[in-house]
């Protein structure tokens, strides 16, 4: 009997040991440091921020154009005869006026010098004919203007000849590159007969075809910035035409850009690339495009804010307006001095903890 109360005792006693330390280990203060050990070992998520700012922003218009010369001229003989010779080789420059070519005059000027003498002679007769008739009233008035007329007639045919011997001299009529000829010397030609083409290179013009949607967006005299593969460098032009009807092939209209040669490097029927403001907005907030996230609702951006002494991930609803490469304009969800999350918000959700590692 005496066992068995001392047994029992030591089993009460052992429970009451186990019940009491279970209670320790449950108590508040236990709770609180799994707590702050769980918090130690929280993932916290690295990013890069930018702060967000406002400024201009321009939106382009992008297309691929075509060089062409601001005068590409084919001159034509207006006389027949045959090419007696040329003033200057292909590539020379021809101011306007030059000479190119020379077609042979002889009969030509035989014929001048013909008709002045007729001209002369019929001048010498109305003159005298004229002193008859109005100073001493001798003769009739059908002698005195058949003589008057006869004059003329002789002057105007002197006239048309030497306006025909002149012709025979093939001149530039612009000025720019002697770039081609299309006859040799001792070739016969006639009126119309293509004989040289003659290029202005100094400024170019570039064409190219805008879409319709811009038609209410590009005017004459905006600006245009141009560059090409084959030239290094970027080159700036004014609008200087747009088309007035829309090509319904392509369903754009045209554009030409003048431009300025220097050097002449720059070739007709090179290929360019234009880009044409199509969008010019003032203080306004821009942020990466790479930033921004699709939701169901529409757009959202994540900035860092800083809650209970840590950093956080925030989710901000934003909407969007015009975009030109990586560069968004955002209308509203964002102030000036956020720090939004440029890098890394692929990786965080709404209140997880962030490290700012730029």
């Amino acid at each position: 009997m005496v066992r068995e109360k001392v047994g029992g005792k030591v089993a009460w006693l052992a429970l009451a040991l186990l019940v009491s330390g279970f209670a320790i280990g449950c108590s508040p203060s236990s709770q609180a440091k799994e707590a702050d050990a769980s918090d130690a070992f929280a993932t916290v998520v690295n990013v890069e921020v930018a702060d967000v700012v406002v400024t201009d922003f321009t939106a382009y218009i992008r297309l691929t154009g075509e060089v062409e010369a601001l005068n590409d001229v084919v001159v034509s003989a207006e006389e027949s005869g045959v090419i007696e010779r040329f003033f200057l080789d292909k590539g020379e420059y021809a101011r306007r006026g030059m000479p190119l070519a020379k077609i042979d005059d002889r009969t030509l000027r035989t014929q001048v010098q013909e008709a002045a003498a007729a001209a002369q002679l019929a001048e010498e007769r109305f003159e005298r004919q004229r002193k008859l008739w109005e100073e001493e009233q001798i003769g009739s008035e059908i002698a005195y203007l058949e003589a008057k007329y006869q004059a003329e007639l002789q002057s105007a045919r002197l006239d048309f000849l030497q306006t025909r011997l002149d012709r025979t001299v093939i001149k530039a009529p612009i000025s720019g590159i002697f770039d081609d000829r299309y006859v040799d010397m001792g070739e016969m030609v006639a009126p119309g007969t293509q004989v040289a083409r003659v290029v202005e290179v100094d400024q170019v013009k570039v064409t190219g075809g805008v879409p319709e949607r811009f038609a209410d967006v590009v005017q004459p005299g905006d600006s245009a910035r141009i560059n090409f593969e084959v030239i290094e460098g970027e080159l700036g032009g004014l609008i200087s035409y747009v088309g007035s009807t829309v090509d319904p092939r392509n369903r754009t209209f045209p554009i030409e850009v003048v431009i300025d040669n220097p050097g002449r490097v720059i070739k007709p029927k090179m290929v360019a690339n234009l880009l044409l403001a199509s969008r010019r907005l003032g203080n306004v907030v821009v942020i990466p495009q790479s930033a921004i996230q699709r939701t169901e609702d529409g757009y959202e951006v994540f900035v860092v804010v800083e809650r209970d002494g840590g950093l956080i991930a925030e989710p901000r609803p934003v909407r969007l307006g015009p975009s030109y490469q990586n560069s968004t304009v955002v209308n509203e969800g964002l102030s000036v001095g956020d720090r939004l999350i440029v890098r890394g918000h692929q990786l965080v959700e709404s209140g997880d903890r962030v490290r700012v590692v730029n």
